[in-house]
């Protein structure tokens, strides 16, 4: 037997038979055959498990192995750790997400070195959730969630939470203009779009505004000064208009004319 062969089984039988402390330095070792060997052993305990998934470079059917470990089927902790491991694959993930709270899910969203699938495997699982979640849980997932998230919230129409989603960093000036053209929109929640400093200046967001029949008053007296003479004329065309929004519209066509 070679010393490489002799160095090997060393570690095996070790792996077996290791003491609870010994057990943390084997589990970082970089044979895969090793790592298998340590889930054999009667003293690993969940501890050891959460060290080994701390690793990124574990390879998939290590992963399968933990996933199937007896410790895994009652620990919240381990589920957790697997599906924030980027080595776990997408099967697992389809069955670990929805045993996770849901701003555990939003934090792997987030997590740096989460995996572009195991985001949006997460964010589908915080959607799905969402026509049930608290009020006082969507209010955070507005402030801190992702594009995706954000915008599915800002879909609701719900006053309450669109100043924290128009707030989000994260929020797209497409879910805006979405919203807006959309039959949630209010005067309300017009308002609150057209008098956010973030957004009201934004020109594809005023045209929509204006578009909208539900769109206050106040907002034409506002906002038709900052339009270009063709942009009135498409504005007229628009079948949508309330006889007094398209009053005021002509009016404005009218006073420049006369100018």
């Amino acid at each position: 037997m070679s010393s490489l062969d002799a160095n090997k089984a060393i570690k095996l039988r070790q792996a077996l038979t290791a003491t609870a402390d010994e057990l943390f330095a084997l589990l970082q070792d970089a044979d895969g055959e090793v790592l298998r060997a340590t889930l054999k052993n009667p003293r690993l305990a969940e501890e050891h498990l959460l060290t080994l998934l701390r690793r990124r470079d574990l390879p998939e059917d290590l992963i399968k192995a933990l996933y199937q470990h007896k410790h895994s089927a009652d620990s919240h902790r381990l589920k957790l750790a697997l599906a924030q491991n980027p080595a776990t694959p997408g099967h697992l993930m389809q069955t670990l997400l929805p045993q996770l709270f849901t701003f555990e899910l939003l934090n792997l969203c987030v997590l740096p070195g989460t995996t572009s699938d195991q985001k949006l495997a997460a964010e589908r699982v915080i959607v799905q959730r969402l026509p049930t979640t608290p009020l006082g849980q969507k209010m955070t997932l507005a402030r801190r969630g992702t594009a995706l998230i954000v915008g599915e919230l800002l879909k609701e129409g719900d006053t309450r939470l669109l100043d924290a989603c128009l707030t989000n960093p994260r929020l797209k000036e497409a879910a805006i203009f979405q919203f807006l053209n959309g039959a949630k929109a209010t005067a309300e929640t017009i308002s609150c779009v057209a008098r956010h400093p973030r957004w009201k200046h934004r020109p594809n967001l005023q045209m929509a505004i204006m578009k909208n029949r539900k769109t206050p008053s106040i907002w034409y007296t506002v906002l038709l000064p900052r339009l270009r003479p063709t942009e009135i004329q498409q504005l007229l065309a628009n079948p949508n208009l309330s006889p007094a929004q398209r009053a005021i519209v002509q009016e404005e066509l009218r006073r420049r004319q006369k100018r």
